[in-house]
């Protein structure tokens, strides 16, 4: 009798197709990496998200697959971001701060935060869509707006948009890396590469700024 009900389970696993296990399995770390990395910068979320599209384009009906992969992407990173923004206001109206308060200000350089205010000023609600496009933008404008004491129902209207075309960028890296490899690791390793070659091009240009200008005191 076991014999038989161990069989039966076997062949059930066994007609299990490949696509829907990677789907039940897929689109909840998916959301899962993308909240955690909106909180704390431990996850590459844009190499997440541009490996999970690679993988999309390659399932039996890639245009569907993508679609959720961008509904569960922007989905994520907006409650990501208001799960944030909410910990930080909760952190200015205590007497002693928070360690959420502090990190936000900790991964604000003072001169970032000078630019996102003045944007802020200049631009309203809109520069978060800037911001979440930019790497490292997002945070100090989400600083800026919590010295600003921007009400919630506002930062979220402006961070949704914001949400989806950070979700709609690196879902089209990921487009990219898939469609011109044959093999899906192929396409995830090229597309994490450009995420990253994409997150490390402003450190760089600031450190090129900086070592000319360093050059240019001291010969002049």
């Amino acid at each position: 009798m076991t014999g038989h009900v161990l069989d039966g389970i076997g062949d059930l696993a066994r007609s299990v197709p490949a696509e829907s296990t990677q789907q039940a399995v897929g689109y909840p770390s998916l959301f899962l990496l993308v909240v955690l990395g909106s909180l704390v910068p431990v996850v590459p979320t844009g190499a997440v998200v541009s490996s999970a599209a690679v993988v999309a384009v390659h399932q039996s009906v890639p245009p569907l697959s993508l679609l959720v992969v961008f509904a569960v992407a922007s989905f994520a990173a907006f409650l990501g971001d208001i799960a944030l923004y909410w910990l930080g206001r909760r952190g200015l109206r205590s007497k002693n701060g928070s360690r959420w308060l502090a990190q936000i200000q900790g991964r604000a350089a003072p001169e970032r935060l000078a630019q996102a205010r003045t944007r802020l000023d200049e631009h309203g609600v809109a520069v978060l869509v800037l911001s979440r496009l930019l790497p490292a933008g997002r945070i100090p404008v989400m600083l800026a707006c919590l010295l600003s004491h921007m009400p919630m129902r506002r930062f979220a209207r402006g961070d949704a948009p914001a949400a989806l075309a950070w979700a709609a960028t690196y879902a089209l890296i990921g487009i990219l890396g898939g469609t011109l490899f044959a093999r899906p690791w192929e396409g995830v390793a090229a597309a994490i590469a450009l995420t990253i070659l994409v997150g490390a091009a402003p450190a760089l240009r600031r450190r090129t700024r900086a070592r000319r200008e360093a050059h240019s005191e001291a010969t002049g």
